[in-house]
């Protein structure tokens, strides 16, 4: 039998959806803005077993992510939106091939990675890694000291909100709008 003086919680306060900070690598503009983030779910697929009696579900080898959304106030330039309208236009070149290639090669935010073969030329790595982001959720405590960072490797931009104007407002509104976005993971660390 379990010893209950061992299932007793050695932290009492609960967590708070106010403090967080976030930081993305690529586009540091959007940081300040952010009102709203979510650690993503995550779902281990499952594959069923047939019996003649019950169907016995197993757990399967497949994880997915759920996707990364953010809330963000649009500043007064447009210079946080504009950013991630860029990403998302040269990464899918929707005018010519040439926009695309101005993207990759434009100088990368993020830090290089090594390949360990020596096949690929370190400039072709650096410049692919210009269309991803590391991103950093960090947590904070109630004396908002950071206590947990959520770590997303190789972060894109899937989708943004449109922006909406509108004369008939009858007090101050200040824009926001959505941002969605894709990675290879994230990991949990206690800081």
């Amino acid at each position: 039998m379990a010893d209950p003086s061992t299932q007793q919680p050695t932290v009492f306060d609960y967590a708070t959806g106010t403090q967080w900070r976030l930081a993305f690598n690529r586009i540091p503009k959007t940081n300040w803005f952010c009102t709203t983030a979510n650690v993503p779910g995550i779902t281990l697929g499952e594959t069923v077993f047939p019996t003649p009696f019950r169907q016995t579900p197993i757990q399967g080898d497949d994880i997915t992510f759920d996707n990364f959304e953010i809330s963000f106030i649009v500043d007064e330039y447009l210079e946080n939106y504009l950013s991630l309208h860029s990403w998302i236009s040269g990464t899918g070149f929707p005018r010519t091939r040439q926009q695309f290639k101005d993207f990759r090669d434009s100088t990368s935010e993020t830090s290089g990675i090594l390949t360990g073969s020596g096949n690929i030329p370190d400039s072709t790595v650096e410049s692919d890694r210009s269309m991803v982001s590391d991103t950093t959720l960090t947590i904070l405590s109630n004396k908002n000291n950071p206590i947990i960072e959520v770590r997303f490797r190789d972060m894109f931009p899937v989708s943004i909100g449109g922006l909406s104007y509108d004369q008939g407002a009858t007090d101050v509104d200040y824009i926001r709008t959505d941002a969605t976005f894709a990675y290879q993971q994230y990991t949990i660390h206690a800081l």
